[in-house]
């Protein structure tokens, strides 16, 4: 047993990761020191998150600081943006940009729409620490591209530089068709998909060119000098069981890969399984509740085109899902207002009070409009 370590807890109930403490997988509570020490002499290390839990990333924010400590030549890698903004990052890290300026130069409204003062604290440690700031992802075009295409029907000219991934195993498969059967698609549930559905094999596809783009992007910064601890920021499905990202990397030759995920207090503990990550910390329901009614979500990821918002994906359980709104449809009008050129779709929505109905114009594939309507959840009482 490492040293600190306090005896192990039976995976059972809610207790099996408890609030505050670090667990080994399969194996038993261990001190955070511990967990530290040993994360920090990996090459790369990547931290998860669920994208709109706040106290994922007041973990995160917690961890950062304490390899910082011991690792101050340190590279910080966020799924958040694509390529194409790190100059961006760059002058932010550099002290040049206001927050305003900052979150307008990378397209944060349409590049993550998740409220961007969940993500500041770990921007501004970087920039207070003047820890370099890496873009991982690619733009939403090309994941698109590959999800309708595959990945060997897009030009080597279109990849953004990304190489063909390494294949997926079989437990890969077998963890990602569930969440694909789940998953919306042309109005209904894909239940009975199997590994062998075209379609499922697509998204595979999707997933992995996500992966690959990341592990390319983190294995690159090992290239900096003194060959600094990089760490990566991203959904901890990307993360889980070494599949996505650490999988990627290994292919790159990368083997010292750490990970650490987050763990919800009352989680499914049959899921704190040996090989899930190296470490993982429990955390309590998010307890701060910001001033005044709570931001809308309408539960899609969009790009704005002429015409109005194509909708890039929509969240399931989402406002939008219950909606009817689909991949790929185009949302022309919100209030019976079009969507211009410079309209932010996210901050329309942002604005609708809670209890209220927004109705929507979509155009859909074919060129058939549809009309939907978003019923926001009033207030609790």
């Amino acid at each position: 047993m490492p040293a600190g370590a306090a005896p192990a807890r039976a995976a059972e109930g809610t207790a099996c990761v408890p609030v505050g403490s670090w667990v080994v997988p399969g194996a038993a509570e261990v001190a955070g020191r511990d967990v530290f020490t040993r994360a920090a002499r990996n090459a790369v290390l990547l931290l998860g998150e669920t994208h709109d839990n706040p106290e994922h990333h007041r973990w995160q924010l917690q961890t950062l600081a304490a390899l910082y400590a011991l690792r101050p030549d340190m590279v910080i890698g966020f799924e958040m943006f694509p390529r194409r903004v790190q100059p961006v990052l760059d002058r932010w890290v550099a002290g040049e940009l206001s927050e305003s300026q900052f979150l307008d130069a990378v397209d944060w409204g349409v590049v993550w729409s998740t409220d961007a003062t969940l993500y500041l604290p770990l921007f501004h440690f970087a920039r207070m620490n003047r820890i370099p700031m890496v873009a991982l992802n690619i733009d939403t075009r090309l994941r698109r591209a590959v999800s309708q295409k595959g990945f060997d029907a897009i030009p080597e000219a279109e990849r953004e530089g990304v190489t063909p991934p390494a294949a997926p195993g079989p437990a890969y498969l077998d963890y990602l068709l569930p969440f694909y059967r789940e998953h919306v698609r042309d109005g209904k549930k894909r239940l009975d998909a199997t590994r062998d559905d075209p379609d499922f094999r697509r998204f595979v596809g999707t997933q992995q060119l996500w992966d690959r783009a990341m592990a390319q992007a983190l294995h690159a910064a090992l290239a900096q000098p003194n060959r600094p601890l990089v760490v990566g920021v991203m959904g901890s499905g990307h993360i889980r069981h070494g599949y996505g990202v650490a999988h990627q990397l290994r292919d790159l030759g990368v083997p010292d890969v750490g990970a650490l995920l987050p763990w919800n207090s009352g989680a499914d503990c049959g899921q704190v399984v040996v090989g899930l990550a190296d470490a993982v910390f429990g955390v309590a329901p998010p307890s701060s509740v910001p001033p005044g009614p709570p931001r809308q979500r309408l539960g899609i990821r969009f790009e704005l085109v002429q015409g109005g918002a194509r909708v890039l994906q929509v969240e399931k359980g989402s406002i939008a899902e219950a909606a009817g709104v689909r991949d790929g449809d185009v949302i022309l009008e919100a209030a019976g207002v079009a969507i211009g050129p410079g309209d932010d779709i996210a901050e329309i929505v942002r604005r609708q009070a809670p209890g209220t109905w927004l109705p929507l114009k979509l155009k859909r594939g074919g060129g058939d409009n549809v009309e939907a309507v978003a019923k926001f959840p009033a207030l609790p009482r």
